[in-house]
């Protein structure tokens, strides 16, 4: 039995599950701002208790590496790398929409929607967002990403074939994210409130277990899709004209 660790502080909840093999994972998911520092070490260690498990008995340890909040990414990052180094595991790092979009396709709205082709969008804050655009496959019960996650304008999401949207996204910026969609997707194909959660960093570690595409505790870096991270003075100034 493989067991995996799963971590993700890239958000304003702190988030860690453990899988159990065929059971339920063990699962810790509470919204703090910035308290994540505070608990989530001490939650992998009551996870672990938990399970009568040890660091040295995981098989790896998964990390959501963004896009997301800078300072959560970066808490995330380096308290995995600590894990890792101490028991030399090997990481498996997820990005966040791939976290959340592994997540919406086992969601009931989603199932009875029969979406093949889907888009995930999160608020990015300064007025853009992140997404990407995924596509289910028969064969297997995995979201498959189309190409890279981008960073727009709401207005500049491509929402092309898209089937169903989920994210955040559409809780932040509303009817601009279908400023240039035709036609409009119906409500029952759209779910706001899909979040980034460990587990669904669990979902996608697995598969990337499986395919033996881990990452040395050296290599392992946030993903950063935007390079500028806060706006001037004068910028902002601009932005509320």
């Amino acid at each position: 039995m493989k067991h995996i660790l799963a971590i993700d502080t890239s958000t304003a909840w702190c988030s860690v599950a453990l899988s159990l093999g065929d059971a339920i994972p063990l699962f810790r998911h509470e919204l703090v701002s910035a308290g994540a520092s505070q608990l989530v070490l001490p939650w992998v260690e009551e996870l672990l208790k938990e399970a009568n498990l040890t660091l040295k008995d995981l098989a790896a340890i998964a990390v959501g590496i963004g896009p997301g909040a800078f300072t959560g990414v970066r808490l995330g990052v380096a308290v995995v790398q600590g894990l890792a180094v101490s028991c030399e595991l090997p990481i498996l790092p997820v990005t966040s929409l791939d976290a959340i979009a592994s997540q919406t396709i086992h969601t009931t709205a989603f199932k009875k929607s029969q979406a093949k082709n889907f888009v995930i969008a999160i608020d990015a804050r300064m007025d853009e967002i992140y997404w990407a655009k995924y596509e289910t496959s028969q064969s297997t019960p995995s979201a498959i990403r189309i190409g890279d996650i981008h960073l727009s304008k709401p207005e500049e999401i491509d929402l092309s074939k898209a089937e169903f949207f989920a994210g955040n996204a559409l809780k932040a910026y509303g009817d601009r994210l279908f400023a240039n969609a035709s036609p409009l997707l119906p409500s029952a194909s759209l779910d706001p409130d899909m979040n980034i959660t460990a587990l669904g960093i669990l979902d996608c570690a697995r598969q990337l277990l499986n395919e033996g595409r881990h990452c040395d505790v050296r290599y392992l870096e946030p993903m950063y899709v935007r390079n500028k991270v806060a706006l001037t003075t004068v910028e902002r100034q601009e932005a509320y004209k």
